[in-house]
């Protein structure tokens, strides 16, 4: 047997339980993991809560979680590159790695650098997958001016990172409290909310090449307003902007691969990428983490540690 996090039906944080379940076994193609740390990501409660039933409907009692990092614990038959006893980070499409062990295909794992923590390895997949994704599209080039919302979230956090690696001047819309960090990331911060057009003007005197936005609720306008242009706007959380202005919405699937998450592992590794941890839960407190999570004011990651 082996614990992980179950709900049998829609509902706010209450219906998330913890449950023994059986122990996975392996298939063609598959290693076992047991978990050291998973991260937990806001997809994930719009989807507990049913609000993206019409996108990612969930079948019950449905299991959650795509980011993971632990030991192979077993191999099937057919794997090729990874054995018992590796220490992985990874990822997996069947809303399960909220659990202690853990079905991944072998192809969706690549080798956990000794110096990069549990924590930060088991929540790298969605946030960082996600970010890479968006600042490749809009095709960032040294010189240009981008914005990023939620700027100091897991994903954003990432993202502004990643962008002035691609030598942009980087504008982060952020809460106060979280411009000192953004500034020590050779980003320009900017307080969100009512006059934000206005300040981003003040601080991009020359105009806005770009704007990658994590959060939804108009930054698609806002982007527009500013005179970026559709195919250099990409949006993570905005749906309905992306049918109505024509506007990108690659994300965390156009960036999800091993591959991508063994570079990014490797800037980790070397000092030149950070992934702020915010908070770290055993899994029976599961609740109490997407409690944190919701309340949308996270500076980094949220961690499961199984």
């Amino acid at each position: 047997m082996a614990r992980a996090v179950r709900f049998d039906e829609y509902g706010g944080v209450d219906v998330l339980k913890v449950v023994d379940v059986d122990r996975p076994v392996p298939g063609p193609g598959q290693v076992l993991v047991r978990v050291k740390a998973a991260g937990i990501n806001p997809g994930e409660s719009k989807i507990r809560d049913g609000l993206l039933h019409e996108r990612y409907p969930a079948t019950f009692p449905s299991g959650q979680g795509s980011d993971l990092a632990g030991v192979v614990e077993e191999v099937g038959d057919g794997v090729d590159g990874v054995a018992v006893g590796d220490e992985v980070i990874g990822y997996t499409d069947n809303r399960a790695s909220q659990a202690e062990l853990v079905l991944v295909d072998a192809e969706n794992v690549t080798r956990r650098p000794p110096n990069v923590s549990w924590e930060v390895a088991g929540s790298l997949f969605v946030a960082g997958a996600t970010a890479y994704a968006a600042v490749r599209a809009v095709a960032l080039k040294p010189g240009d001016t981008v914005v990023v919302a939620g700027a100091a979230g897991g994903v954003g956090s990432v993202a502004v990172q990643l962008a002035v690696r691609a030598g942009a001047t980087v504008i982060g819309l952020a809460s106060e409290p979280n411009h000192e960090w953004l500034r020590g990331h050779g980003v320009i911060p900017v307080t969100y909310g009512d006059g934000v057009a206005d300040r981003i003007r003040a601080a991009a005197p020359d105009g806005v090449d770009a704007l990658i936005d994590t959060v939804g609720g108009g930054y698609v306008e806002l982007a527009l307003e500013l005179g970026v242009a559709p195919e250099r706007i990409d949006t993570i959380a905005d749906f309905e902007a992306v049918a109505k202005h024509g506007v990108k919405a690659e994300g965390n699937a156009a960036g999800a691969s091993a591959q991508t998450l063994a570079e990014l592992a490797g800037l980790i590794a070397d000092g030149k990428l950070e992934v702020p941890i915010a908070a770290s839960y055993p899994l029976d407190q599961v609740r109490d983490a997407y409690q944190e999570l919701e309340r949308g004011h996270t500076r980094g990651k949220i961690v499961l540690t199984p």
